[in-house]
């Protein structure tokens, strides 16, 4: 039986587990070597019987520093119906305040307003991206990795899959001890993917400003759609120098927890794309309020890693440019998204649409 809306909807349970995704072997960029692909499972369930689940992704860190984080706010949202996601914003960051409303306590908020959203949308028979009015019905999709631990083959492979399944562009890692090293692989995919398929490079902020400089002058040539996140995220005037000798469009956003950054960096006329990632800015309400900022500056909204919730959010948001696209989770998931002619399509079916397979999960 399907429950009904009901204006007291409470939440009554919570669920933690985690998941595995399968890792041949470490993989690294600029800043990171990940010996792990895991994720946090959020299951939900109100006083009428709605459930509501969310993930993030978690590697190999702090593992018992967002296991408390999230396992803290329990109580404080079993307070709250899934309609008040917006009162629950505000009462978890008044319960953050004293050790910071930033860092893994925005990710353990984030995590909570995701499963009440996807209850909200279950509840409703309703696919989030209709819930906010959906302005499109297809997002253009990149395939993302490129690792600097991939050997040539495992680079150029990777890429041609991409391409294979259908996808039109492709991101690569760079930020090597040398740039040149950067841009002999620029090249090598180049020559790989052929003219018709974009490529962007992201440095996860590894790299000085004279190297990014170097590199993004060197690789014009290249056609590369954007370069993302070439230096520290907090070094905004080192962007903006960067800014003036590249004709490259510069990203940025994914380690933001608010919309600080991105007002610094419009100050400057240093951005281009702004990246935000749901996880980490704290809230769906947050993710549409930085992509209306973004807005008004008219620059394109790119989002970090959660496709299968950034596809359905950029569908209802006018500067949606396109979503990242990882493999991880598709194995574990009752319904991945499909790539045709490069984009993805939101799911039309109520909530997110889509749940982890409970033989992938572990209980927390």
């Amino acid at each position: 039986m399907t429950p009904t809306v009901k204006d007291k909807d409470n939440i009554k349970d919570v669920r933690l587990f985690k998941a595995i995704a399968p890792l041949r072997k470490p993989i690294s960029d600029a800043t990171h070597t990940l010996s792990e692909i895991s994720f946090l499972v959020l299951r939900i369930q109100t006083s009428s019987g709605v459930t509501g689940e969310s993930y993030l992704l978690s590697f190999q860190y702090s593992r018992n520093a967002i296991v408390g984080a999230i396992k803290d706010l329990q109580s404080l949202a079993c307070r709250y119906t899934i309609w008040e996601t917006g009162k629950f914003n505000q009462a978890a960051a008044a319960y953050h305040e004293y050790f910071g409303k930033t860092g893994l306590l925005n990710w353990a908020t984030a995590l909570y307003n995701i499963a009440m959203w996807d209850a909200k949308g279950r509840a409703l028979q309703l696919p989030v991206h209709k819930i906010f009015g959906a302005t499109r019905d297809t997002v253009p999709v990149y395939g993302s990795g490129g690792w600097l631990s991939y050997t040539s083959d495992e680079l150029v492979e990777e890429a041609c899959n991409y391409v294979s399944r259908g996808f039109e562009a492709v991101k690569i890692k760079v930020g090597s001890y040398n740039w040149r090293i950067d841009l002999d692989r620029l090249k090598m995919v180049r020559r790989a993917v052929g003219d018709g398929v974009k490529i962007m490079m992201d440095a996860n902020q590894g790299m000085s400003v004279p190297a990014a400089c170097e590199l993004s002058t060197a690789a014009e040539d290249l056609n590369i759609h954007w370069f993302e996140e070439p230096i520290d995220h907090q070094d905004f005037d080192g962007y903006k120098k960067v800014k003036d000798v590249t004709r490259i469009s510069l990203a940025m956003g994914e380690r933001e927890f608010d919309t600080l950054p991105l007002k610094e960096l419009i100050r400057r006329n240093a951005i281009d794309l702004w990246q935000p990632d749901l996880l980490r800015i704290g809230s769906v309400e947050a993710y549409r309020q930085s992509a209306a900022l973004a807005a008004s500056h008219h620059i394109p909204v790119l989002p970090h890693y959660y496709k299968d919730y950034d596809v359905p959010l950029l569908c209802s948001v006018a500067n949606g440019m396109g979503a990242e696209s990882f493999d991880w989770i598709d194995q574990l998931i009752d319904n991945p998204m499909k790539v045709k002619n490069g984009h993805l399509s939101p799911h039309d079916v109520p909530g997110w649409g889509f749940s982890f397979l409970d033989e992938h999960l572990h209980a927390l």
